[in-house]
């Protein structure tokens, strides 16, 4: 049984959500407030972050980037064309880079910036580094996020999908962190077409219904964020 500790507008947490989708896989979802530093979370984790997966009779699996590498590990070569972490060396590399660069890059550029200070640091004390928005850090990530959506759209304008012929571990990190921004309504889209065109694609995909179907209490997601034709 696998269960997944995550947070619903955690951009880490719902690329993990995306790769257990696309590969059929039922997980437990429990909901972290790890703002709260909990004890038994953080004996799973001592890093306190999400997400951490567990599965029966393997040790807790901390991280977005080590999640993905177990799944590939365990369930990827039995996908055939549909593993998400190509077999080959070069693609692997590519599909590894580009899955750093928004898990990393964008995260600390964009997502984390826009998801924090609008929705983590309403949880969190003074002295946990809670309070009001840094409307600077804001304004940061919102202008940060155009030229990675210029990046993004030269890459889908020179191949099928962002790190090759098929669908990878770097599209569902992209969708991922983007549907993030998406929900709080700082996508511009109309500053891309091809990037735009990219994410329905994702967007359409099942995988991508539970993510679409995440509300948060006193925050609700964007007028077009489940709107699959914007």
């Amino acid at each position: 049984m696998l269960t997944l500790f995550h947070h619903p507008l955690c951009p880490h947490s719902r690329f993990v959500r995306l790769a257990l989708g696309e590969y059929g896989l039922n997980a437990r979802l429990v909901e972290e407030k790890f703002w709260e530093r909990r004890e038994d979370f953080l004996l799973l984790n001592p890093a306190g972050t999400t997400p951490v997966m567990v599965e029966d009779g393997q040790p807790p699996i901390p991280g977005a980037t080590i999640i993905a590498e177990y799944l590939d590990e365990t369930r990827g070569a039995e996908r055939g064309e549909g593993r998400l972490l190509p077999t080959g060396v070069g693609p692997r590399v590519e599909v590894r880079r580009l899955a750093s660069w928004f898990n990393d890059k964008f995260h600390d550029e964009v997502s984390g910036p826009l998801v924090d200070e609008r929705v983590f640091k309403r949880h969190r004390r003074l002295d946990q580094g809670g309070g009001p928005p840094n409307t600077d850090a804001m304004r940061a990530a919102r202008h940060n996020i155009r030229y990675h959506l210029a990046y993004i759209g030269w890459l889908v304008s020179t191949r099928d999908w962002l790190a090759g012929d098929r669908m990878s571990y770097a599209d569902l990190a992209a969708a991922a962190h983007l549907s993030a921004a998406d929900y709080l309504g700082d996508v511009p889209w109309n500053e891309d077409e091809a990037a735009k065109n990219w994410y329905a694609r994702v967007k359409s995909r099942p995988s991508f219904r539970p993510i679409l179907a995440d509300a948060l209490a006193g925050l609700p997601p964007s007028k077009t964020y489940a709107d699959l034709d914007f």
